[in-house]
């Protein structure tokens, strides 16, 4: 049987690779930690500052489909590799 639907992501995508830094954790007592693991984070890496604040916005952001009163569950945190980004 073949497949009906070709898979959007016919391979991985390149891990991005730059100085600045976006870490994204849970907050504490969040129950999806009780999923994932209460000690969870991502680390998105991008080229410049501006296209991590650019994606920092829009990952902030109250989304169209937020109830009233929902917060992030998420926190956001600016990071940097010095060593890559100042040359040192």
């Amino acid at each position: 049987m073949g497949i009906s639907n070709a898979q959007n992501l016919a391979r991985s995508p390149e891990p991005s690779t730059g100085p600045y830094g976006l870490r994204v954790r849970l907050r504490s007592g969040d129950p999806f930690g009780r999923l994932v693991g209460s000690d969870w984070q991502k680390t998105h890496w991008y080229a410049s500052a501006a296209e991590r604040d650019c994606a920092l916005l829009d990952m902030a952001r109250e989304h169209e489909y937020s109830r009233i009163g929902d917060r992030p569950a998420l926190v956001f945190e600016k990071t940097e590799n010095l060593a890559q980004s100042r040359g040192i």
